[in-house]
């Protein structure tokens, strides 16, 4: 018998962090507005790896699925029936059995740049000390500015502000999204332009997974979904798997959808010290999203050195 989401509450799994509940909240509004009559949800909060170790890069402890690999064995167990992830801390293959059944409209995707007295890349001092733990955000620093010292940052977004406030480093980049779904007041924080420094795939879009077998909660959950959100994600997957992306690979990328059902995608591919930045761009219909990501993986793949995609 199907389980009625009317009669009782479906368990959703999440991180424990400020935004993950923040998220976990936007994912269950959406999920009312879009089924009247749903009981109120259980959130059951799971602590990851990824949360637990703190003290080394990710890529030293097995990537960005350690943000979700807890959350996705209770899901596999049956210990509940869905799960709210930042899209870009899902693994690009996903276990066997779950699926990605829908992503939420997209907050801004843009990365922020954190640097009390600064307004600019261009504005920070010679030989500045910025931190963060993405090796998307150091390489394309380095890039654009190679004499800043380029230092590690962990932590959740709350601790990542207060570090800089608190003169650990000059500087540190940050997600648009994250800081506007916590409600932070971050006047100093600074849009960076797409074309100027690439966000990561995915960054911006909630995504709601469950079990490939549960048609119920698919359902559910698919109606939640939003299209445009859906093409993006496809695209920029896409993109991911094409490159084999890894938390050791810098990669960059972002789709977006225009009113006609047009879609423009930006792909980044870099060497980690920033020394060599592959670009290239892609358009066409949102129907064929998944198709645009791979064929500018492709052509990214082409053309990068043989060292620069070896994990």
């Amino acid at each position: 018998m199907k389980p009625n989401f009317s009669e009782r509450p479906l368990r959703i799994g999440t991180r424990g962090s400020p935004l993950a509940l923040a998220q976990v909240r936007l994912a269950i509004h959406r999920l009312k507005e879009a089924r009247p009559g749903l009981a109120e949800p259980e959130t059951l909060v799971i602590k990851t790896t990824g949360d637990r170790v703190q003290d080394r890069p990710l890529a030293e402890i097995g990537g960005k699925g350690l943000f979700a690999k807890e959350i996705e064995t209770a899901l596999l167990e049956g210990a509940i029936d869905c799960a709210v992830h930042s899209l870009k801390d899902i693994e690009t293959r996903l276990p066997a059995g779950l699926v990605i059944a829908a992503v939420l409209t997209r907050a801004d995707p843009r990365d922020a740049l954190l640097a009390p007295g600064a307004r600019s890349l261009a504005d920070l001092r010679l030989g500045a000390r910025v931190a963060t733990g993405s090796i998307r955000r150091a390489a394309q620093l380095r890039a654009l500015r190679p004499d800043l010292e380029v230092a590690p940052l962990r932590g959740n977004v709350e601790t990542r502000i207060a570090k800089i406030r608190g003169g650990a480093a000059a500087a540190t980049l940050l997600a648009m999204a994250g800081l506007a779904r916590l409600g932070a007041m971050v006047p100093e924080a600074v849009p960076l332009d797409p074309d100027l420094f690439l966000p990561a795939p995915g960054q911006g879009l909630i995504a709601l997974q469950c079990r490939e077998s549960d048609e119920a909660v698919r359902g559910l959950l698919a109606a939640a979904a939003d299209p445009g959100a859906m093409a993006a994600m496809a695209a920029e997957r896409a993109l991911l798997a094409g490159l084999d992306g890894s938390c050791r690979t810098p990669i960059g990328g972002l789709a977006e959808c225009d009113a006609a059902g047009d879609l423009r995608l930006r792909a980044l591919l870099a060497r980690h010290d920033g020394t060599l930045v592959l670009r290239n761009e892609r358009r066409g219909r949102a129907a064929d999203a998944a198709a645009l990501g791979a064929d500018a993986a492709a052509e990214l793949r082409a053309r990068a050195p043989a060292d620069l995609l070896a994990h």
